[in-house]
């Protein structure tokens, strides 16, 4: 996974590479600073600028973060009806077996 870093001015107008995204942007963006601890976003709360470079990366790793946990979801699913299917073969097996010991034991 591709490390986010926010882009902060300096003064002049250059551009350098800062600590975290502001708590502003994550707003804008409508993330909590939880979620995004979560999510492996950096924060920097002593920032309180927002650019709008910054909410747009944001709103592409959200975005990306939705379509993982999407493709996710499905392998999910699978794997629990895997767990259902040996559950329900077992429960037959067990069966089979306790009426073959009372065949044998009449």
């Amino acid at each position: 996974m591709e490390i986010f870093k926010p882009l902060v001015f300096k003064k002049g107008g250059k551009q350098r590479v800062g600590k975290g995204f502001s708590l502003d942007e994550m707003k804008k963006v409508g993330l909590k600073p939880k979620q995004a601890l979560k999510l492996g976003i950096p924060i920097d709360s002593r920032r309180r600028t927002v650019h709008e470079e910054n909410v747009e990366k944001l709103r592409k790793l959200l975005e990306a973060k939705q379509q993982e946990e999407a493709q996710k979801q499905p392998k999910l699913e699978e794997k629990i009806e895997r767990k259902v299917r040996k559950a329900k073969q077992k429960k037959e097996k067990e069966k089979i077996k306790k009426e073959k010991r009372e065949k044998s034991q009449t």
